[in-house]
């Protein structure tokens, strides 16, 4: 086998969250604790982190709504206040030109001219008359499109008005003469602009830098009507190639504009450095060169640190500084705080080994603590998380014999490490900590800088790094009247609280209820009925979400893990992995008395409806009992589960614009995880084929003698059936022989490799699935901090095969019938194999990929799993091959069964 290896370039092109969902979006990956929007300057929201659009603020019409226009608070000064923001803004923007020329007229009909009255015009007449203007250019103020044989995309709408639609020569004229006209300096300077542009988006770029230098320039005003002239100017420039002036001045707009930082951005092409260089050389003040540090370190996917360093010799108050604070940030957060958290299945880290003392309850350690600095990324990583939810469960209940750095080989597990993350960044071969270096950073600022957002800042990372105490001190002495400020300080207070709190009690659950139910009930949300397009995504990972989790790592580390698994997910959600201890601690809580108001009102409310709830418990016990042979246990459990309606499933209908979610109703005749199960449940596969009618896969055998084996059954007549046949099958002759052989067979085929796997894991049919899949560890729970994933990571308690060849083996001891031996022989050889695939599953190849030998070791990895499975799992192949080749029964397995047929050709 050929080995092939990506460049990591291209691998990272590939790379989605855990859950690998085709829509999965990056800022859905982490918890943001830390609000970026509270930065004070609105107008550079667009420019805080983000990883799923380009800018922070596209898509999301709220925080556009915050962004101020300069433009807008310009006209707003020119009418003295007499409107207000949101007035002045639909009369520039969106009021007709019709309205406009009827108050002129003094006949207004828009309410809001109608409120402001005919003397408005007459005070704000050349106002007035320009906005009328402006209203009948506007329609054609786009640049003309030229078709080259370079095109490579399709106009749909070929009609679109554009600038050249207009006379030329008579526009220019008209403007020309207005701007001459105007006596307010403001209002000259805004003619002056549609001069500019007009010029520019015909594609005149000479006419449009001289009407800059003739009719803007010269008014020493460098207001809004300034800014959006300069930005045209730049645009002209850009088409004369005149690049460097043109990044420039677009630079000029994105430092002194509010509302136009956006597309001056993009217009400034800054990704190469020369580019950058030329502007940076050009910055003569301090608000340049603070301003080209800030897009410097905005751009660039370097350690920012040091361009911050700069920024704060520069200006300790500067805003922008914040919002590099805020990214920084949001950057780390997206390390610390993942969304879902997996461990690792394999037991191999070379930092730290844990082991179990058999000779005692305690658990001992032996460790090779390498130093602080020598400390890896992923180690470093581990360590936090760990620590902020409190360790693993073997640290605290001694269950399970799990290393507790067993995720540091594993970064696959956790968001991978790439330019997006922050944690470390490498420079010349040094890894730089981030997060220390920011709260030296913080911690320096909050200092000399007046605003308490150093302050909110630093107490943040405190609390990143479990300073708890600390953190809370910094907040509580924090003196502000911002509103949005107060807000993250509540919330951070709440963190702090909750995440220090090492056991949670029913008087801690009081207290939860108490202060801070607002984190933990959630507010119905009226959904917008009009709004038929379906939500991919769901919320944003929210604070409240993050405490959820928080309280169901407690719970699971004080072995609640039946409220633990609550926290995360809903009761029916056991069917998709019903193993015993998870259920039965679920069910000691849904039967525990005098339950809190915590208990009452956040975690049972997902105790949703799965028809009887005692019978669907009762199913799931059944259904182990009989997975490990224990029919008469199994009886007495099916015996409460009558009342079972079906395993609790959902339809979902997706006709229509609107998505419809309805329980699943079996029919009469259905498999519902309880009824309606075939005799050929006791038969023999004809052929290996999950996805064939039964009556194609399965051969039922002769029953005849047992006539409690009824064509069709329910899980109680079954376990009954069972119970007989293991009497019958207690006598040493023929009867005996076939009762042992059709244990046998149920056993099997309702294990993992059998056509009935179905049947005893509350599954509806034995379609693939997690479920079917050969765990690779012995543990008795894969989950190490929470149930959070137990939808991603399935486990069941792996089948015992000895189960079904032990009574194999019985079968064959007592019958005489050659033909009947051959046919056991065969179900005990494939029952054998399981047991190879679960050896082969705990026993995967530790080769690297990478290493250049990969093909050769793994070619002998291959070699040591074929000889150990000749060696010790083809007893039954080899004793049917050498006893009974020469049956009916074993040349018709031949045909049907490949690798049979192959073994016996060798």
């Amino acid at each position: 086998m050929k080995k092939y290896i990506l460049p990591f370039a291209v691998l990272s092109l590939f790379y989605t969250k855990s859950e690998a969902c085709a829509w999965s979006d990056p800022d859905y990956d982490y918890f943001n604790l830390f609000t970026q929007t509270i930065i004070k300057d609105k107008s550079y929201l667009p420019f805080l982190h983000s990883y799923s659009t380009r800018f922070y603020t596209e898509y999301n019409p709220t925080l556009t709504a915050q962004i101020p226009d300069e433009n807008i608070e310009s006209w707003r000064r020119y009418f003295n206040n007499q409107l207000s923001y949101t007035e002045t803004s639909f009369l520039v923007n969106k009021m007709s030109m019709t309205d406009l020329n009827e108050l002129k007229k003094g006949n207004p009909n828009n309410q809001l001219l109608k409120k402001l009255g005919f003397g408005f015009y007459q005070k704000y007449a050349e106002g007035i008359d320009y906005l009328i203007e402006a209203k009948y250019l506007e329609p054609y103020m786009k640049i003309n499109y030229v078709e080259s044989a370079d095109s490579f995309y399709y106009r749909e709408n070929q009609n679109d008005k554009n600038a050249t639609n207009l006379d030329y020569n008579k526009t220019i004229t008209a403007l020309t003469s207005l701007y001459n006209a105007a006596k307010n300096q403001e209002i000259k300077q805004r003619y002056g602009f549609q001069l500019i542009r007009f010029n520019h988006y015909t594609r005149n770029y000479d006419a449009a830098a001289q009407a800059f230098n003739t009719y803007v320039a010269p008014i020493k005003l460098k207001g809004a009507p300034y800014i959006m002239s300069l930005d045209q100017l730049a645009g002209a420039q850009r088409g004369l190639g005149m690049n460097n002036d043109a990044n420039w001045n677009f630079f000029q707009v994105f430092k002194d504009s509010k509302s136009r930082k956006e597309s001056a951005f993009v217009s400034m092409k800054l990704s190469d450095t020369a580019s950058f260089n030329n502007i940076l050389k050009r910055a003569n003040t301090d608000d340049e060169k603070n301003m080209a540090y800030f897009l410097l370190g905005y751009e660039d996917f370097t350690n920012p640190i040091p361009l911050m360093e700069k920024m704060y010799d520069i200006n300790p108050d500067s805003e922008i500084l914040k919002v590099m604070a805020a990214r920084s940030i949001n950057e780390i957060e997206r390390s610390y705080l993942p969304t879902y958290y997996y461990a690792s299945d394999d037991n191999n880290s070379d930092v730290q080994t844990t082991a179990l003392n058999k000779s005692s309850d305690k658990t001992t350690t032996e460790t090779t603590q390498p130093k602080k600095e020598e400390l890896s990324f992923w180690q470093k990583i581990v360590r936090f998380f760990k620590n902020l939810f409190g360790g693993s469960k073997s640290e605290n209940v001694n269950k399970a014999d799990q290393s507790d750095d067993e995720l540091l080989d594993n970064p696959n597990r956790i968001p991978v490490f790439s330019k997006n993350n922050a944690y470390y960044w490498s420079e010349d071969d040094k890894q730089i900590d981030f997060l220390a270096d920011l709260e030296k950073f913080t911690a320096k600022t909050k200092e000399k800088s007046k605003d308490e957002y150093w302050q909110i800042a630093d107490a943040y990372l405190k609390f990143l790094k479990k300073e708890y105490k600390a953190s809370t001190e910094i907040l509580v002495n924090i003196k502000t009247t911002n509103p949005e400020y107060l807000e993250e300080i509540k919330r951070m207070k709440v963190l702090n609280d909750i995440v220090s709190q090492p056991k949670i009690t029913a008087e801690y659950e009081d207290h939860l209820m108490k202060d801070y139910s607002e984190y933990f009930i959630k507010k119905e949300v009226k959904k917008d009925t009009a709004n038929t397009n379906y939500d991919y995504y769901g919320d944003v990972p929210s604070t409240a979400d993050f405490l959820k989790d928080v309280m169901a790592n407690r719970y699971f580390l004080q072995g609640e893990d039946g409220k633990s698994f609550l926290m995360n997910n809903k009761l029916s959600d056991l069917q998709y992995n019903p193993n015993s201890g998870l259920v039965k601690s679920v069910e000691e809580f849904y039967r525990k008395p005098n339950k809190t108001r915590f208990e009452q009102q956040i975690i049972a409310k997902n105790m949703d409806d799965v028809g009887n709830i005692d019978s669907f418990f009762n199913v799931i016990y059944g259904d182990r009992a009989m997975r490990t042979a224990d029919f008469d246990k199994a009886k007495s459990y099916y015996e409460k589960a009558q009342s079972f309606t079906g395993i609790p499933r959902l339809n979902y209908d997706w006709s229509g614009n609107t998505q419809k979610i309805t329980p699943r109703q079996y029919s009469v005749a259905e498999y519902n995880g309880f009824k309606n199960i075939s005799n050929l449940i006791f038969g023999y596969n004809v052929w290996e084929s999950f996805e064939s009618a039964d009556n194609q896969s399965m051969q039922a055998d002769d029953y005849s003698a047992f006539p409690f084996i009824k064509p069709t059954m329910n899980k109680l007549e079954l376990a009954d059936a069972l119970i007989q046949l293991k009497k019958i099958g207690n006598g040493t002759d023929e009867k005996a022989a076939k009762a042992n052989q059709f244990i046998g067979n149920l056993l099997y085929n309702t294990s993992i490799l059998g056509y009935y796997r179905q049947v005893f894991v509350m599954d509806v049919d034995n379609s693939n699935g997690g479920k079917y899949d050969f765990w690779r560890t012995d543990r008795k729970n894969p989950y190490r901090y929470y149930y959070k994933n137990f939808l991603d990571t399935s486990y069941i308690e792996p089948d015992n095969f000895d189960l079904s060849i032990d009574y194999y083996k019985k079968a064959l001891q007592y019958s005489s019938n050659k033909e009947q031996k051959a046919r056991v022989l065969f179900q005990m050889a494939s029952a054998e194999q399981g047991k190879y695939y679960q050896y082969e599953a705990k026993n995967p190849s530790d080769v690297s990929y990478s290493d250049p030998k990969w093909s050769e070791k793994n070619d002998a990895y291959q070699k040591q799993l074929d000889n150990i499975k000749n060696q010790k799992y083809r007893t039954y192949f080899a004793q049917l091959k050498t006893q009974y080749a020469d049956t009916e029964t074993a040349k018709n397995l031949m045909g049907s069964c490949s690798y049979f047929g192959y073994f016996m050709k060798r």
